[in-house]
């Protein structure tokens, strides 16, 4: 199986989307999958039906650590 396309729309993905602990009931939620291929679809739970951006392990490990590491804290003030 090739690379699946970036803004491929994510409810025609057949995998198992994951929300975080922190989500909620107000729909603020981004939730995550691993794709057969090994890349990582990302997707609003409030638009399923909209277009999925998809990443390769290399890009989710960066921003994941990034995250890790506070270099985004001052997103949330």
């Amino acid at each position: 199986m090739g690379e699946i396309p970036n803004g491929i729309t994510a409810s025609s993905l057949a995998v198992a989307w994951r929300k975080g602990r922190r989500s909620n009931p107000d729909g603020n939620c981004v939730e995550v999958a691993v794709l057969p291929t090994g890349q990582y679809a990302v997707r609003n739970s409030r638009f399923p039906d909209d277009p999925a951006l998809i990443y390769t392990k290399a890009e989710i490990t960066a921003f994941v650590l990034g995250a890790k590491d506070g270099e985004f804290d001052d997103l949330i003030a």
